[in-house]
Parts: structure tokens; sequence; C-alpha cells
């Protein structure tokens, strides 16, 4: 076994038999820092998230999921500490794109849409507020940078890269996840304004949903008690910290010592509640 990568949340090992075992931290970065802090039990909030919608979609695509019982993996992460945050999956040739589905007008999307310009070659025809629901969902892919940001491209251009039928087999499967993941997460109370995806390709190449799937670190989840169009809704993950970051002038700073326990506390808070209305109902 091997350590395969390390992230700004997760780490992955290689079992080197095609499976691989991935733990998600309480780890937690903003502005491309990671934070000295830990946020208390974020990672487990991620995990079980994740792992209920992979559940929840696995008859839309399959997905990498082996098991979530530490029984099942070796003896080294049969330990309390890796207990609601580990994972064993199979092994994917990763697609080198994150497909991003917005299903709002907001962020970059409504900078451009203000400048009356095109948003990677999607036209939007009617007049739209700011954090309005857009007509139908987008998808809006972008490159998977080994270094510095990804890069935002048009589906039109993923589909060539890729070709045509996985391009557009990839397109159906982010919208429909996205869809039928968005109605039960609005009927408990949460929007999903936008999310990202990443797929791989299993040994027979078939498509395989991947990665992490629908938490509030690869999501724009909004309160919908308090969502109003017109502004910047309420959102369910680490804008709290962002916030305090940009309050004290530390946004983007790496030698930030740690972060408050107040702020901490009211995060992990935050994380547990969305965790709470996603998989408890």
């Amino acid at each position: 076994m091997k350590k395969y990568a390390s992230g700004k949340v997760r780490e992955v090992y290689d079992l080197e038999d095609g499976r691989m075992v991935i733990v998600t931290t309480d780890r937690i970065s903003a502005f491309d820092v990671i934070l000295p802090t830990m946020i208390t039990d974020k990672g487990k909030v991620l995990n079980a998230l994740a792992n209920f919608w992979f559940d929840y979609t696995k008859d839309i695509v399959k997905n990498h999921m082996i098991s979530s019982d530490l029984k099942d993996m070796p003896a080294e992460f049969q330990k309390p500490e890796f207990e609601g945050r580990t994972i064993l999956v199979k092994k994917l040739k990763m697609i080198p794109y994150e497909v991003i589905v917005r299903g709002y007008m907001f962020g970059s999307m409504y900078e451009a849409y203000k400048k009356g310009e095109p948003f990677l070659g999607h036209k939007f025809e009617k007049e739209y507020q700011q954090a309005e629901k857009l007509d139908e969902p987008i998808v809006t892919p972008s490159t998977k940078a080994a270094e510095g940001h990804d890069i935002n491209v048009t589906l039109d251009y993923m589909k060539k890269d890729l070709g045509e039928e996985l391009g557009t087999k990839i397109e159906k499967a982010a919208l429909a996840i996205y869809k039928k993941c968005y109605e039960h997460a609005y009927k408990n109370g949460i929007i999903i304004a936008d999310t990202k995806f990443e797929f791989g390709l299993d040994e027979n190449g078939e498509l395989v949903l991947g990665d992490e799937v629908l938490t509030p670190d690869s999501s724009r989840f909004w309160d919908l008690s308090k969502y109003k169009v017109g502004g910047s809704p309420a959102s369910y993950d680490k804008q709290f910290v962002r916030d305090w970051l940009k309050e004290n002038n530390l946004a983007g700073d790496p030698n930030i010592k740690e972060i408050p326990a107040d702020v901490v506390a009211k995060t992990s808070a935050i994380y547990k509640e969305c965790e709470k209305k996603i998989c408890h109902k």
C-alpha cells in the first residue's frame, strides 16, 4: 500500500490491487490555503453525505464505492480514528475534467451575464436576477490542473476532447444526478445551487462516478428558508470561515496561526445541520 495523494481535505491510499482507501480529514481550506485549525467532525459529515448520495444515485450511474466498513479494509485503517471518515473504493481511470452543473444565476456566471456576455458557450435570452433559478440547469466543465487553478471550458470543448459519445454520456449523467438530488434536498430545506462531479472509467470502459459527490465542499448549498432572489443567499458551507478571514484581513494568508474556537464551533454546526437535513429524512 502506498499513499497515492494528499489533497486539501482527503488522504488517498493505493492498495495496488485495483482498490483505494480514501480518508476524509477535518481539514478546511479557504482562499487556496489549508487552514491550521481542524473543523470538528467535518470529515465525517462530508463522508456521510457523499456515501448517502452515492447510494441515492446508483440507479443513474455506477459509482466507485466498495465499502464504508472498516472490517473490509487493511488492518492499518481498523482503528477508531478512521471510523466514519474512510471508504474503500474501486480505482478508476479518472476523466481529467470537473463537471460543474449550475442551476442558479450566480457567481462567475452572473458576473458574465451582467456584462451581457455569454458564459462558457451559454447565452441567456430572458432576464435574470442574482440567485434566480435557471429555466434548466447547465453543464460547464473545467479542466483539472495538476498545479494552479482549473480552467473553465465549454461543453463542446470537453466533447471534442473526449469524443462526442463519452462527452454526451457525462453530460446526461451529471444533469440526471443533479436533478434527482436537487429534488431530495429541496424538500428537506436545502437548495443545491450548483455542484461539481468527477467521473472515471472502470476496467470495462464504463462510466463511473468517483471522488466526492454533493457535499458542502463541492457544492453551493443554500438554506431554503432564508432564500431570496436578488442577493447572496445564506449557505451551508465554509462561507462563515471565509467571512471571518476577510474581516480579519487574513484571506489567502499562508501564515495564519489558528481559527478561533467560536468560528470552529459555528462552522462545524453548519456542516452537521446540512448532514442532518439531507441524510436523516
